[in-house]
C-alpha cells in the first residue's frame, strides 16, 4: 500500500471512552490523538463516574504504545504494534494542538475543546495529501465538523454489531398461518415430557435460526423452541401455547405468550443466562423475581438472590451515603422492592411477609461497580437496567458467575441514560447478539405492556 492510500484518523475523546483500545482498530492507517484529547482524558480519569475506568485504560494503552519514544518521534508517528498478531499496522501520532494558533478563515473558535479537535482535523486536511477523517461519537460534533469544511467525518463503528436496533434479535420468530401447513415430512420423537421435531431448514424458509429461539405461528396453537441446529436440520422442542401459558412461579402466571416464553427460560435449569428486553411495564423484573423466589425457596436450586445494577452518574460515590451497601443501593433498586411488594400485596401482613421473604431467599442488593474480583457461586443473579452498561461492564459481571449460578439481564433500550451509549452499542445489545448461539442462553423480547392500560397507552402514543 502506498503512503497516499493510508488515511489519517483523528480521534475524539468519546471514542476512547467508548473503546479504550480504539487506537488498534484502524488496521494499517495512522491514528492522530490531539493533545486536547489527552487533557480531557486526564480530567475524566479521576472522576466518580463509570467512564473514569475507560479513561484510565485508554491512557495506559497510549502509554504502552508511546513507550520511551522521543518527542520528535511522536510527531512523526510511533508504530501501533499489536502483540501476537502479525499484520500491518499504522502509526500513532500525538498532535500538539495547544502550540498552534489556528487563524485560517474556516477554523472554528478555539475556546471549546470540540472546536480545537475539529481544527486539528482541518489543519491536517490542508497540510496533508492523505485523506483525513475525524472519528467521533458526538452527532453534533460531526455536524459542526462538516459545516466547518471537513470532508470526511465518521462515527466509530468498528465494534458495532448491528446498524439498526430494529434488527436486534427478539428471541422468537412468528410464522404466518398454521405452522404445520408449511412443513412436509418431519421426524418426531418423545424426549421426556416433550415431543421434539427434526425439521429440514429449507422448510422453515429464510429465517435465521439460533439456539433456544422460540417459534410461534398465527394459529394460536404452536409454540416451540430450537434446541439443536446442524447444517441441514433444526430440532424443535414442542411446548404448545397452552402448556407455555400454564407455566407459573411464586403465584405468577404469564399474561401473554411472550411472558410464557420468558418464564420457561427463567425456570429452565439448563439455561445459564436469560436476557429480557422490552418496554417499561412488560413484566421483566416481575417475572425474574418470581422465578428467583420459586427456585431459591421452593425448588432450592440456588442459595441466594443477588440483585444488582449500576449506579448512574455518581458510581462509586454511593460510599458517601449512610448505611450498609444494601441500604445505599435502595434508591436505585426501588423497582425491585416495589415488585416484591406486588408479589405479596395480598398477604395478611405484607410488610412482615416482605422481610421474611428477603431473609428466607437471602436477597442481597449489590452495586455492579463493586462486583469486580468476586466469584458468585450457586446464586440467582438479576442484573437490572443493563441497557446503561457498556460491553466491558457487562463482561466484568458475566465473568463473575461461578458454578451453579444463573444470570438474568433485563433492560429497555429506549431508556438509556448514559451520555456515552446508544441503543446499538449498549452492553445489552452486545449481550443479545453475542450470546445468540450459546447453548446456555435464551433471549426474549417481552412484547406488550401489561402494567396498566395507562402505561400501555403511554408506551404506544407518547
Amino acid at each position: 500500500m502506498v503512503q497516499s492510500d493510508k488515511k489519517l484518523f483523528v480521534l475524539d475523546t468519546n471514542v476512547l471512552l467508548h473503546d479504550p483500545l480504539a487506537i488498534y482498530s484502524f488496521d494499517e492507517h495512522d491514528v492522530v490523538v490531539p493533545m486536547t484529547v489527552l487533557e480531557e482524558l486526564d480530567q475524566i480519569k479521576d472522576r466518580k463516574k463509570d467512564v473514569a475506568r475507560e479513561a484510565r485504560v485508554a491512557i495506559r494503552a497510549l502509554e504502552d504504545c508511546v513507550g520511551g519514544a522521543e518527542p520528535e518521534a511522536l510527531l512523526e508517528g510511533v508504530p501501533l504494534r499489536t502483540s501476537g498478531i502479525d499484520v500491518p499496522t499504522g502509526n500513532l501520532l500525538i498532535f500538539p494542538d495547544h502550540q498552534l494558533q489556528f487563524a485560517n478563515a474556516i477554523d472554528l473558535p478555539g475556546d471549546h475543546n470540540d472546536n480545537r479537535i475539529i481544527n486539528v482535523a482541518l489543519h491536517l486536511q490542508r497540510r496533508s495529501q492523505r485523506p483525513v477523517v475525524l472519528v467521533t461519537k458526538d452527532i453534533n460534533m460531526r455536524i459542526k465538523a462538516k459545516g466547518g469544511g471537513l470532508r470526511l467525518v465518521e462515527d466509530y463503528r468498528s465494534d458495532q454489531l448491528i446498524d439498526d436496533i430494529r434488527y436486534l434479535a427478539k428471541g422468537f420468530t412468528e410464522f404466518d398461518g398454521d405452522f404445520w401447513q408449511r412443513l412436509g415430512q418431519v421426524q418426531t420423537r418423545q424426549q421426556g415430557r416433550f415431543a421434539e421435531h427434526r425439521i429440514p431448514l429449507a422448510q422453515l424458509g429464510d429465517e435465521s435460526l439460533y439456539l433456544n429461539q422460540f417459534l410461534l405461528d398465527g394459529g394460536d396453537e404452536f409454540c416451540g423452541q430450537v434446541v439443536k441446529i446442524d447444517q441441514q436440520h433444526a430440532t424443535i422442542r414442542d411446548f404448545g401455547r397452552e402448556r407455555m401459558m400454564n407455566f407459573h412461579a411464586w403465584g405468577i402466571n404469564p399474561k401473554n405468550i411472550h411472558q410464557g416464553m420468558a418464564l420457561q427460560a427463567l425456570l429452565d435449569p439448563n439455561i445459564d443466562i436469560v436476557i429480557l428486553t422490552g418496554p417499561a411495564g412488560s413484566g421483566k423484573t416481575l417475572l425474574a423475581l418470581a422465578a428467583a423466589l420459586e427456585q431459591v425457596i421452593e425448588l432450592r436450586r440456588y442459595d441466594r438472590v443477588i440483585v444488582t445494577r449500576n449506579t448512574p452518574e455518581i458510581a462509586e460515590s454511593i460510599g458517601f451515603l449512610p448505611g450498609s451497601e444494601e441500604e445505599k443501593m435502595m434508591p436505585w433498586l426501588a423497582a425491585v422492592t416495589d415488585t416484591l411488594e406486588v408479589l405479596h400485596k395480598n398477604d395478611e401482613s405484607p410488610s412482615g411477609s416482605l422481610q421474611y421473604i428477603m431473609d428466607k431467599a437471602n436477597i442481597q442488593f449489590k452495586s455492579v461497580n463493586f462486583m469486580r474480583g468476586r466469584s458468585i457461586q450457586n446464586s440467582f443473579v438479576l442484573l437490572d437496567e443493563c441497557q446503561n452498561l457498556t460491553p466491558s461492564q457487562v463482561k466484568t459481571l458475566i465473568t463473575r458467575m461461578g458454578e451453579g449460578s444463573k444470570l438474568v439481564c433485563s433492560g429497555n433500550l429506549a431508556q438509556i441514560d448514559s451520555n456515552y451509549l446508544t441503543a446499538v452499542n449498549s452492553g445489552l445489545t452486545y449481550l443479545v447478539e453475542r450470546f445468540k448461539m450459546f447453548e446456555g442462553s435464551a433471549n426474549v423480547y417481552l412484547n406488550g405492556v401489561v402494567r396498566s392500560r395507562l402505561a400501555s397507552f403511554a408506551e404506544q402514543n407518547l
